[in-house]
Formats: C-alpha cells, structure tokens, sequence
C-alpha cells in the first residue's frame, strides 16, 4: 500500500471498528430525525440462514418524509437466536420498533408467507394496538409480500414438470464441474458461433433463476449433443421433444418473468403497480388452462389453485393505492376485479373496495378535525383581540380581557 500510496498511513483494528461505530451513530441520528416529522411508516422484514447456519432478520422502514421524497431505510440487521418461533420474532421485531421510537406509527407491516410471520406480526399488533390507532381497526396491518407469494405460485407449477427439468439442470451442472468440459463446450460454442453467454445453475429459493437457466441453455441446444459425442461420462442429453417442451414453457413464463423483475427491481416499485401485474398473470392463467390439450395445463391449474388460495379475499391495500393513483381511480378495479374474481365475488369486493375508502376518509376527517377545529379557534381568538384592542383604543390588557370575556359571554 505505501509504494502505490506513499501518503498511506497504517491503520489499526480498534481505529477501524471506532470509526464504523462513529458512523453508525451519526446516520442513526439522521435517520431519527427524520422520523420524527413522519406521522405514518410501514415496516418490511425478511429472514434468512447464512452458510453457517445463523438466522438473521433484516428490518427496514418505508416512509414519506417533509419533502414528499420516498423514503427508505434499513434500521436492524439483527442475529435471532433460536427458536425460530412467532413469539421470538416478534420480541426481536417490538424492540427494534422500540429503540428506533415508531411503535406507534406503524402503517402496516410486510413479511412473506412462513405460519411464524402470521404468529409474530398478530403478537406484534396486540402489543403496538394499545398506543396506535390502527386505520380501518387494522385491516391494512398484515400485508402478504406479493414478491413471495409470485415465487410460491411458479414453484407449485414448476414442479409439475421437473421431468422436463431434470435433464436440463443436470446438463448446466456437469458443464461447470470440470476445466476440460468447459473447454470442449467453449470449442463447441464457438465453432457454431452461439450466444456468448454462459450456462446459469438455478436456484431452489428463487423461480426465476429456473426460468434463465432454462432459457439460456435453450440457446445452447445445438452444442449439448455435439459436446455428448465427446464426453462419454455426460449422460444427461435432453432430447428433442423435451427441448420444444421446454421451448413452450420459457415462452410462458416470459411475462412471469418481467413481473417478477418489475416487484423486485431495484427502481423501488410502490404497491400501486401491482393490481395491474395480478390481473396479467390470471388473464395468462385463465387463457392458458383453456388449451387442454398442452402437457402444460397440469401445471396451469396447479398454479391457478395457487393464485386462488391467496388472492381469493380482496388484497385492499393494493386495491386502495391503485384507485388512489389518479390515471386509475375506481376504473381500474372495475376492469381487474371480473378477471381475478368469479362475478359475483368481483361484484362484492368492488362494493368492499368503494366501502372501505369511504371510511378511510371518514377516519382521516375524524383524526384531522380536532387539530383544524383548534387552528380556527386560535386564528378567531387573535382576530377577535386584535378587534379589541383597536375599539378600546389600547386602553390596557384588562380593558382587553373584559372584551373577550364579554365576547364569549355574547356566544353562549
């Protein structure tokens, strides 16, 4: 380091270690103060094992903040200690709400579908209940992630087909597993001039990693057999037919696809997007689970099962911010709702969305005609002295105190 920076002074662990804390306070403090201006904040938290088998839970917080700017901020990276129970996350969860001071502003609060979420976050809204007052007795609390619930619906489907799979996956893993077969598949690649992309291994926790890896050796589909010919231990080769099945299902899964990067892209997507992708996906299932005769319509109504578990109540957040959002309105659940829904229940979760807004604005008047009842009362008051002082000509602060009295006397 000194012969590339000459100016480089060593520096030591303890240094090191004080100045990330130092850091850490000084944006503590930022982020503190900037909840403080925040009446409302929603919550997001997700939880993972490391390679060593240690449970961590990452908690951030969404917000508006004074300006109108979009809001967010992860406050706890925390190690959970086992069990790995609703009681325990839900301690973890009320002390990290606790330290940070937003117990009670907290809107709603999304996790993924594991049966410990549902345990810690009714734990949780009992313990918060007390101090906060809930829109719509807390209806909008416990919000599904639909990220999630989108990687449960493919994974269902995908499993109906995992003898199309098979073979594919275990093509992509020999590959990799040896320099020499790489190098004879490069050779290959390149002889017939293919894509210059490489081979991508799926992921169990993640569908959409099985759609690249499908699609991507798809590309390759002409070297597997040539690169067969040449290693006698690959012994995986799909055939034909399952390259065309598996033709058909990457065309399917296309518009999953882009979905699925619209909800977890990195340009940060707001709740009011995603009416529109859920209407996508049962018109794609509907239109699909017509064609009986497709080696995928197995698949297509396992998925439909799926997506019917847990969108068959009203998803009312989504609904409220998408009617919320002015190129919407209440037009958009109209023209959704008939496809997600049979048509008597598209009918009664339209009457329950326009209901249910109804009473939202009813609650934000009722919370907000104390404060604006007390502001006119004040701006009356100064109104009514200034009154005052300028008829008693100045005439001193009793003469000012008789003509107010005398004002709210007259009033009664």
């Amino acid at each position: 380091m000194r012969t590339a920076t000459p100016y480089y002074q060593k520096i030591s662990r303890a240094t090191v270690k004080k100045d990330c804390t130092t850091s850490y306070e000084i944006e503590k403090k930022k982020v503190m103060e900037s909840l403080k201006d925040v009446n409302r904040v929603s919550v997001t938290t997700d939880l993972w094992k490391s390679d060593q088998k240690v449970s961590y839970m990452i908690v951030t917080c969404h917000y508006v903040d004074s300006s109108w700017n979009l809001q967010k901020r992860n406050l706890s990276f925390l190690d959970i200690p086992p069990p790995h129970n609703g009681v325990s996350i839900c301690d973890v969860l009320n002390k990290c709400l606790v330290k940070w001071r937003i117990e009670n502003k907290i809107w709603s609060i999304i996790v993924d579908n594991a049966s410990y979420n549902d345990v810690a976050v009714r734990m949780l809204k009992d313990n918060v209940s007390y101090k906060n007052n809930f829109p719509l007795a807390g209806k909008l609390f416990h919000v599904r992630c639909c990220a999630h619930i989108l990687n449960l619906l493919v994974q269902d489907g995908l499993s109906e087909i995992q003898d199309i799979i098979f073979n594919v996956h275990e093509s992509v893993k020999h590959i990799p597993a040896s320099e020499t077969h790489v190098n004879i598949f490069s050779e290959i690649s390149n002889q017939l001039k293919q894509s210059s992309k490489k081979l991508v291994l799926d992921c169990c926790t993640r569908w959409n990693a099985t759609f690249c890896m499908l699609s991507t050796a798809l590309e390759f589909k002409d070297v597997f057999p040539r690169y067969a010919a040449r290693d006698a231990t690959y012994t995986f080769l799909p055939s034909e037919e399952d390259w065309k099945k598996v033709s058909v299902v990457c065309s399917f899964f296309e518009e999953f696809n882009e979905i699925t990067h619209l909800i977890l892209g990195s340009e940060y997507p707001t709740s009011n997007l995603f009416l529109t992708e859920l209407y996508t996906i049962k018109k794609l299932l509907n239109e699909a689970s017509a064609d009986e005769g497709s080696f995928i319509v197995e698949m297509i109504n396992k998925m439909k099962t799926k997506f019917d578990k847990y969108w068959c109540d009203n998803n009312l957040l989504i609904s409220i911010v998408a009617v919320l959002d002015p190129r919407n309105k209440m037009k958009l659940i109209e023209w959704c709702f008939p496809e997600i829904y049979s048509v008597g229940d598209a009918i009664e979760h339209i009457s329950m969305v326009c209901e249910t807004l109804h009473i939202l604005y009813n609650e934000y008047v009722e919370a907000h005609k104390t404060s604006v009842d007390s502001s006119n009362v004040q701006s009356e008051t100064q109104r009514e002295s200034s009154i005052g002082r300028s008829n008693l000509n100045g005439r001193g602060r009793v003469f000012d105190a008789m003509y107010l009295y005398g004002k709210g006397k007259a009033r009664d």
